[in-house]
């Protein structure tokens, strides 16, 4: 029988709960294709039969989990197909974002990002696919938050959920590295420099490289 204590700490908030479960498929706690059984859920994260089951209809809502008539849910997987579809919106989204950052960029901005094109430079020379995977996460991610674009963001950052195990292969890709890096410090420089149009450019020719890198990687899975 649960004690007092230990019925205070389980998790009711079908939000809380939401959360925890997206970190886990983000960092890869759960595959594709992976059975999300509600009484595993309630036992592995603390939570509610009725939270787990909240959760799980938002991250099917989100596009992280799909839902199949009298067989439960199961880690939805993205196909190439899909995630070209994905990066093209992104294209669009994150190309209005760096033009926006660029258009808002401050002294401080210009000082962080600074220190992030040395970082990645310095990454690259040293092999260090992880450290520049995280870095390559960061600029994406201030280059949001300094667009000002609150409802970009949202969008942006559901996709990226949905992405995340096609990044995690592109960041593994032998060359990657050396070919994203000239086109990180364009935007870099573009929104440092304030320059709306080069800035958007340049993120549409990143993602441009991101969907030929995808289907690189793809054809040598599959042969």
């Amino acid at each position: 029988m649960a004690t007092a204590a230990s019925e205070a700490t389980v998790l009711k908030d079908p939000y809380a709960v939401m959360e925890v479960v997206r970190a886990a498929i983000i960092n890869g706690d759960f595959a594709p294709n992976q059975r999300m059984v509600e009484a595993d859920l309630c036992e592995q994260f603390n939570a509610s039969r009725s939270a787990v089951r909240g959760a799980l209809q938002d991250l099917a809502n989100q596009g992280l989990i799909e839902r199949i008539q009298n067989r439960g849910a199961r880690v939805r997987a993205i196909g190439l197909a899909e995630a070209i579809e994905i990066t093209e919106v992104r294209m669009v989204v994150e190309g209005l974002c760096a033009a926006k950052a660029a258009e808002n960029v401050t002294a401080s901005d210009t000082k962080e990002l600074a220190t992030i094109r040395s970082s990645m430079i310095n990454a690259v020379d040293n092999g260090d696919v992880f450290g520049y995977s995280n870095l390559n996460q960061q600029l994406h991610r201030r280059v949001r938050q300094m667009s000002g674009q609150r409802s970009a963001q949202d969008i942006l950052e559901r996709l990226r959920g949905q992405l995340v195990r096609h990044q995690y292969k592109l960041a593994m890709h032998p060359g990657r590295m050396t070919v994203s890096l000239p086109e990180h410090i364009a935007i870099i420089d573009a929104v440092s420099a304030g320059q709306l149009a080069e800035a958007e450019a340049a993120m549409r020719t990143h993602l441009t490289s991101v969907i030929h890198a995808l289907r690189e990687v793809e054809a040598s899975r599959t042969r």
